[in-house]
């Protein structure tokens, strides 16, 4: 390809790489040459093919991959959430709340309708404010905190990494991660570091190697992480605060997207002098993922930061809807029945877990909508055994940073199977499992 490329400054050069993009000559995912191949061929210096390909990096329609070179940005998509389209099969993988435990809003509809509200009025309803500030202070260490309103947890992550990274930033992510939040980070054009997941969530030893590896933010969920349902302990939490003492000026991102639904106490790994922070907790998993609406509390640098990254789109999130969503909240039949939801979803996983122990399957349920199930035998092939039993379910592979080859996990959503079906389910895996190693294809790609 470098034969197409011309231009003889550095703006010309990205010019000339971004018109060969446009009419198919590049396409995505192809190589660029080599910084030192392109200026030998131009008759530039080296810096100032750097330049042009950093212009293009931040353009975001390169990518560098360090020695692996710089390539046009793969546009592939990412797997997102919900139910498979056109699919016949009994779809296991969705991430989806059970519809039938989502609050009826049509009472609380009568009283959030009053008089219109008008540009330049503030843009955060007040009752729903000053809860917000309860709400999220209590489970941070005392200090000065603004509250944002947004359209849902991925708006505000993806506007606060937006207001404080350019282009190529990195950015910690636990690995597996959430479907979205990979997503954001690639759409951003930023550099995903992974972090490994255990039991107790993010490991120490992870973050401080991201961190020593120039992370600029660090996006954690900090109970009921998606997908393999771990929380944060007491322990584990204290131990990432000490690993970011030194990064003060990091920017920590907690997505507490399970909050009123867990049953695992809030940790934070938000230290009391850590200086760039924000902790993020929608409404979509227990009022339902069409309440498209998120608090967030953040430092006050942070929040005027955010408004202004509102301030170009949607300058506000309508207060109808932060009425609504402060109605249903501080209902106590909602929540009552947000509480009976909570103990739903761990005692359906329980269940599910238990069954596959009968099976001869370990499995030790975290908490949150799904199961994350570790498998003796790679999750693609007991997936496509799955498939020829009727089932749809979703492979861990698609939650991996890294992009790795493989995956020995399934993530299952299971809590809307009565017992006939988990019955069913637990055996079929198990016998999906016995197929895979009968056919000799049992070695795992790890």
């Amino acid at each position: 390809m470098d034969t197409h490329i011309t231009g003889r400054t550095a703006a010309d050069i990205a010019d000339s790489v971004r018109s060969l993009l446009e009419r198919g000559v590049l396409e995505p995912g192809d190589a660029l040459p080599p910084v030192r191949t392109l200026a030998d061929r131009l008759g530039v210096n080296r810096n100032t093919a750097v330049a042009a390909y950093r212009q293009l990096t931040q353009a975001g329609i390169a990518v560098s991959r360090g020695r692996a070179g710089t390539r046009i940005v793969d546009r592939a998509p990412v797997p997102q959430e919900g139910f498979a389209a056109g699919s016949v099969l009994r779809d296991i993988g969705t991430g989806n709340p059970d519809a039938a435990l989502i609050p009826d809003p049509s009472r609380a509809l009568a009283d959030v309708v009053g008089r219109p509200v008008l540009y330049g009025e503030p843009v955060i309803d007040r009752e729903l404010e000053q809860w917000a500030l309860e709400w999220l202070g209590a489970d941070l260490a005392p200090r000065d905190i603004r509250v944002t309103v947004t359209s849902g947890a991925v708006d505000a992550v993806e506007r606060l990494l937006a207001q404080a990274l350019t282009r190529d930033d990195a950015v910690a992510l636990e690995n597996p991660c959430f479907l979205s939040a990979i997503h954001t980070v690639r759409l951003g054009g930023y550099r995903a570091v992974p972090v490994p997941v255990d039991e107790q969530g993010m490991t120490p030893a992870g973050l401080r190697a991201a961190l020593h590896d120039g992370v600029r933010a660090v996006v954690c969920t900090p109970r009921a992480q998606n997908p393999t349902g771990a929380s944060l302990t007491a322990e584990r939490a204290a131990e990432l605060r000490a690993v970011l003492a030194d990064h003060p000026y990091v920017l920590v991102i907690e997505d507490d997207h399970f909050s009123m639904l867990s049953h695992a106490p809030a940790q934070s790994l938000i230290g009391a002098h850590h200086r760039r922070w924000a902790l993020v907790r929608s409404v979509s998993k227990f009022l339902g993922p069409d309440m498209c609406l998120a608090v967030t509390a953040t430092d006050p640098y942070t929040a005027d930061r955010l408004a202004m990254r509102l301030s170009p789109g949607t300058t506000w999130v309508s207060h109808l809807l932060q009425r609504l969503a402060f109605s249903l909240i501080t209902d106590p039949e909602v929540r009552e029945g947000i509480t009976l939801a909570g103990a739903h979803y761990a005692e359906r996983n329980d269940s599910f877990a238990a069954r596959l122990r009968a099976h001869g399957l370990p499995c030790t349920p975290g908490d949150g909508l799904n199961v994350w199930l570790a498998l003796p035998a790679p999750a693609r092939a007991v997936a496509e055994q799955l498939m020829r039993r009727g089932w749809l379910p979703r492979t861990g592979e698609e939650f991996a940073v890294d992009g790795g080859p493989g995956s020995a996990h399934l993530r299952l959503t299971v809590h809307e199977l009565d017992d006939t079906d988990a019955e069913r389910l637990a055996a079929d895996i198990a016998e999906a499992v016995r197929a895979v190693s009968r056919s000799g294809s049992g070695m795992i790609d790890r």
